[in-house]
């Protein structure tokens, strides 16, 4: 039987939606392995000057514990 646990995480990028993901999972990617899923929990943009200057995710991280 498998454990799967679930952290949150917070993650940015000044290009897109799908970047700020992937800057997420690459970061957790650093120290957690068997990453299964990411549930995107909330996105934001922030706006600077009338124009959108970054965007934020708040992610779940699935992974597999060993």
């Amino acid at each position: 039987m498998s454990i799967v646990k679930v952290i949150e995480v917070i993650a940015s990028s000044e290009k897109s939606i799908e970047d700020a993901i992937q800057n997420g999972v690459k970061e957790v990617s650093k120290t957690v392995h068997n990453i299964d899923s990411v549930y995107v929990k909330d996105i934001k943009a922030h706006v600077k000057d009338g124009k959108i200057s970054s965007y934020g995710v708040i992610c779940k991280v699935s992974f597999r514990v060993d």
